[in-house]
């Protein structure tokens, strides 16, 4: 697992940083104005409405395809997937067919405060990318099964050209038409799908048209899929509210976005590397009722977060506003698009570790075929987190937002973990706490001395610069740290490295 997820963090990286240029890219050309506003929400708008069942449907897909692998039925578990596909299809087309009729209503169930030019162009983004739930059907499923087959780089690959192309449709559209970004969506998304076929040709897996609706495991798959979707459907109410409540600010739904995506970028970097190789392993385990591995797993799994993404909440929170605007201060975006959107990363931050958390965890139950247990949890969370984002809103604006999705997932995360424990029993939490402390320490000395350094270099270099050293500081002091404290996993990663190191690849497929 060490060396597939080492390698997959490497790809994930290259996938991400090229993500993130495509919103540098967008927040150039268009800041957050009333165009990038309407345009996000019109990529909000069919990822929402996917979410709903695709989500579900891949995280119940991965144990139910593992039982009929774990026969070597090949057949058998073609056939399951193009069943899938097939009714996919059947239901992103009654999707379809409703947004082009009511188009305004969806919008403005999304924004309620969009109007004149926002309303218009939210209006014809929508009724373009919402065409686009066709091909992530699809690709969501395909990677599923990709997965299975311990493919993981493949999937993680579709991310780079869909950014080239959206980045390229943003430069033509604001030299022809804004209208040219919601084409450059479909066009990317297929693009993704296309790069896919050779890999799942390789995998074995061949298409077959059917619909059958009576196949009793696509009926256990719909069954196990509906306390994800109710799940799914309060966490959505969720962004629902962030994102009307958002819309009352001019730019409010631009600066949100580009601080959730950089938080984004930072937890799929290291969580998502960690949880596709971890997920399919699990849900074997789960299988062969193996819980000592499953437990011995998880925790590996979180120490590792932990060890990756805590530096990076403490960075984010110290130097917020230096980070936004190195990395979005040019073109558009201006000096209040840069302080909204620093507001909005830093309480982001502060959930960051716990965001994580709930992935890893989540996985662990539906390796388990236990769809209820996160959706119950899930429910309370985001009920939560729906009353902080009223309250908090009034005091803190686009801040409160942001806090109040960090502090949900903080009680999500430790409300999975208790329930795990009732589940499975003891999960070895003192190990993983002691761990924890250390790096903890480690990250927050390094926060002290990465300060001071930024407080010192910016007095003779310039701020960018100066942001620059300080990271590079930090990130040396807190991997020393770390290095000098025996913590396990860290052991476990620097072996996996030197072994990269080595070019000892083999077996590693894509």
């Amino acid at each position: 697992m060490k060396k597939t997820a080492l390698l997959l963090m490497i790809v994930i990286i290259a996938s991400k940083v090229f993500g993130f240029a495509r919103e540098i890219t967008l927040a150039h050309f268009y800041g957050t104005s009333q165009i990038s506003d309407a345009f996000l929400i019109s990529l909000t708008i069919p990822a929402v409405i996917f979410s709903f069942f695709g989500t579900a449907i891949k995280t119940t897909y991965i144990p139910l395809s593992s039982e009929i692998l774990k026969d070597k039925k090949e057949k058998e578990a073609n056939l399951f997937t193009s069943n899938i596909i097939t009714t996919l299809m059947i239901v992103c087309t009654i999707i379809v067919v409703v947004v082009q009729l009511f188009p305004e209503a969806v919008v403005t169930l999304f924004a309620r405060s969009f109007e004149g030019e926002s309303m218009y162009y939210a209006v014809k983004f929508t009724r373009i990318t919402i065409l686009s739930i066709y091909f992530t059907a699809m690709i969501h499923v395909l990677n599923g099964y990709l997965n299975l087959k311990n493919s993981f780089l493949a999937p993680e690959l579709i991310g780079i050209p869909m950014s080239l192309i959206l980045m390229l449709t943003m430069l033509l559209s604001s030299i022809f038409s804004p209208d040219l970004l919601g084409y450059g969506k479909i066009i990317a998304v297929i693009v993704q799908l296309l790069v896919l076929l050779p890999f799942l040709v390789k995998k074995g897996f061949k298409y077959t048209p059917t619909f059958n609706l009576k196949d009793p495991r696509l009926q256990k798959l719909a069954f196990l899929t509906m306390p994800v979707m109710f799940g799914t459907s309060i966490n959505q109410i969720n962004k629902l509210v962030d994102r009307n409540l958002a819309s009352e600010i001019i730019g409010g739904v631009s600066a949100l976005n580009y601080a959730y995506r950089l938080n984004g970028f930072i937890n799929g970097i290291f969580v998502i590397s960690i949880a596709t190789v971890m997920y399919p392993m699990i849900a074997r385990m789960a299988s062969d009722g193996d819980l000592k591995g499953l437990k011995k797993t998880l925790s590996e799994s979180v120490v590792g977060i932990s060890l990756l993404v805590f530096p990076a909440t403490v960075g984010a929170m110290i130097f917020a506003e230096p980070i936004i605007d190195f990395l979005f201060g040019r073109g558009e975006f201006g000096l209040e698009a840069i302080k909204l959107t620093s507001t909005a990363l830093f309480f982001y931050s502060i959930g960051m570790v716990a965001f994580g958390m709930r992935e890893i965890l989540s996985r662990v139950f539906f390796s388990l075929q236990d769809t209820k247990t996160p959706m119950v949890n899930a429910s309370i969370a985001v009920g939560l987190n729906v009353v902080l984002n009223i309250i908090l809103f009034r005091f803190l604006g686009i801040g409160g937002l942001a806090l109040a999705t960090s502090v949900s997932a903080i009680f999500c995360s430790a409300l999975l973990i208790f329930s795990l424990k009732k589940k499975i029993g003891r999960l070895g939490m003192k190990n993983i706490f002691i761990s924890f402390g250390k790096i903890v320490f480690a990250a927050c000395l390094m926060g002290v001395v990465a300060k001071v350094v930024f407080e010192l270099a910016t007095r003779v270099l310039s701020i960018n610069l100066s942001l620059i050293i300080s990271i590079g500081v930090g990130a040396l002091v807190y991997f020393g740290i770390i290095f000098c404290m025996k913590i396990n996993e860290v052991d476990v990663l620097s072996d996996a490295l030197k072994d990269k190191l080595k070019g000892r690849l083999n077996g590693i497929n894509f």
